[in-house]
């Protein structure tokens, strides 16, 4: 999932204190500044030591020091530490400084967001970010995000951890590497920018997407350089691209295919571009695979700057039921 856009805020720290003490303001963040030396190094012991399980492959350590709604429901955490083992394996990890949250009131906030460090005239400022959470029970929480340092491409391991009694359990995992095909976020943030002084914005637009994706540990995740990209990108997206839920047509001949979503991602070392739309049955996987180029090619045909951006389209058609069928190309192969 994406990063998403916040609204811009323009309050100063007293202000925004202030304000998290009212009634209809139930969350509140502190910044490592803010907090206690002994709740800091709390917190950031905790995530090296979480991290330590991660990078040994230890799964059955941090199910026991999860929370019991996440203990109760374990697979995701264990298929991501086994996804990301043989490029963690070893690896050291640096911590950044922790955000504490404290989310306030006696049931769970439907859209929690936690404003965290010094707002200015603009928004945010280079320390400061913004934590969306969606129904997200009372209680103390914190964001631990660590730099791993691997022989490979180098990772962030976010870990969220709740508050129970005197221990800081395991709330959340998410692993995910800062570079995309050999290059990070401001590589990408670049590619952007030059092509949109060409013209080219179907491949600007993706492009931001994918710079945004990388400078982001997490995606309920905001920071000044992230809003700074939406900002530059916001006047971007082609009426073609499908967003927010929305669908666009793609006609190919006397057939119209409803596309649902489209957005960058690495297979192997290569950036491709991923495109799905509805089938109403995807069984026929002859008849799917047809469409599926067929799905392709026009869409080249329409938009062909795409091949100087990316080095395959991945095509999926998907069921209502969710079941789907995909086919990938190289830009070569699509004629």
């Amino acid at each position: 999932m994406k990063v998403t856009r916040h609204w811009r805020l323009v309050l100063g720290l007293n202000v925004l204190l202030l304000a998290a003490c009212g009634a209809a303001w139930a969350q509140t963040c502190y910044t490592a500044g803010d907090m206690e030396k002994a709740t800091q190094t709390a917190l950031t012991n905790t995530g090296q030591g979480y991290f330590d399980m991660v990078a040994h492959g230890d799964s059955a350590s941090l199910r026991q020091n999860a929370i019991p709604s996440l203990a109760a429901n374990f697979s995701g955490i264990e298929e991501a530490v086994k996804d990301n083992q043989a490029a963690l394996s070893g690896a050291q990890g640096a911590a950044r400084p922790p955000f504490l949250l404290k989310a306030e009131g006696a049931t769970a906030q439907a859209h929690a967001e936690f404003l965290c460090g010094v707002f200015g005239a603009h928004g945010q400022t280079a320390d400061s970010a913004v934590f969306m959470i969606p129904n997200l029970p009372p209680g103390s929480y914190a964001v631990v995000i660590m730099d791993a340092r691997t022989a490979g491409s180098p990772y962030t391991v976010t870990f969220v951890l709740e508050q129970q009694g005197g221990d800081w359990k395991l709330g959340g995992l998410y692993i995910k590497p800062v570079q995309a095909a050999g290059h990070d976020g401001n590589w990408f943030a670049e590619q952007a920018r030059a092509y949109k002084t060409k013209g080219q914005f179907h491949n600007a637009w993706f492009y931001y997407q994918e710079a945004r994706d990388l400078l982001a540990p997490v995606s309920f995740m905001s920071t000044m350089v992230t809003d700074q990209l939406y900002d530059e990108a916001q006047n971007l997206r082609p009426a073609d691209v499908p967003w927010g839920g929305s669908t666009t047509d793609l006609a190919a001949g006397a057939k119209t295919f409803k596309l649902t979503e489209m957005f960058p991602t690495v297979v192997g070392k290569e950036l491709e571009l991923v495109v799905k739309y509805q089938s109403a049955d995807v069984s026929n996987t002859a008849a799917a695979f047809q469409d599926n180029t067929t799905v392709m090619k026009t869409l080249l045909a329409k938009v062909p700057e795409l091949r100087e951006a990316f080095a395959g389209i991945v095509a999926r058609a998907v069921e209502p039921s969710g079941r789907d069928y995909g086919t990938m190309l190289e830009m070569k192969s699509i004629k």
